[in-house]
């Protein structure tokens, strides 16, 4: 049975991408001295926090961009195999830009 997430007000739904395996050196690190993933990709996004008129306020994330987040961010959940985080708007640092 497959499951999905839709997050409320402003929280959205974060893959964690892969951290390096080589450093710039060309060393491989072996999984106990890899940094925890500090960037990731939205997969899922709420509609956005309510104002104190009652105008819903939009995000300033969608489905699929990369973002960057504090280490520990968020609260991290197991859902269908897949490792996700679900954060605040406000606990995203930055947005990737190509």
């Amino acid at each position: 049975m497959a499951v999905s997430l839709k997050p409320l007000d402003d929280r959205v739904v974060v893959k964690a991408l892969e951290s390096e395996e080589k450093t710039a050196g060309g060393i491989v690190l072996p999984d106990n001295a890899k940094e925890k993933p500090q960037r990731g990709r939205v997969v899922a996004a709420g509609p956005g926090k309510l104002s104190d008129a009652g105008d819903r306020i939009a995000l300033s994330v969608k489905v699929g961009d990369e973002v960057l987040f504090g280490k520990y961010a968020g609260s991290e959940i197991k859902l269908n195999g897949e490792e996700l985080k679900i954060m605040r708007e406000s606990d995203l640092l930055a947005k990737v830009e190509a």
